[in-house]
């Protein structure tokens, strides 16, 4: 599975789902500054589940029913760096055949996937 990691996404998360084995693209390297629409429309070329911790994204999907491969939003408030990587790490272990499609939330009181 294709992930692209959107640019507020802390750089931590990204080196520790790589070090996981997963397949990371950060926008922060490839087109840094790009706006939400475009994001969304670089993962969809790329064929990536859109990892982020803005709530836009549920908009655009949802209120401009804009095409999605699938997006995850992080909501972990305050937790310490190191549980913020291993929280999508674990997801996406269990949960890795639901994420396709799916609008997906991950905090530290569980998984919420959404077709």
């Amino acid at each position: 599975m294709n992930i692209l990691a959107d640019e507020n996404l802390e750089s931590e998360i990204v080196t520790a789902l790589r070090l996981a084995g997963h397949s990371v693209s950060d926008i922060k390297e490839i087109r840094p500054g790009v706006d939400d629409p475009e994001v969304l429309s670089i993962a969809n070329r790329t064929d990536a589940i859109l990892l982020t911790n803005d709530k836009d994204f549920g908009e655009l999907v949802y209120r401009d029913r804009l095409f999605s491969t699938g997006i995850i939003l992080l909501r972990f408030g305050k937790l310490e760096i190191a549980e913020r990587a291993d929280l999508p790490i674990a997801a996406l272990e269990e949960h890795s055949s639901k994420l396709v499609g799916a609008f997906t939330v991950i905090s530290p009181t569980g998984v919420r996937i959404r077709h």
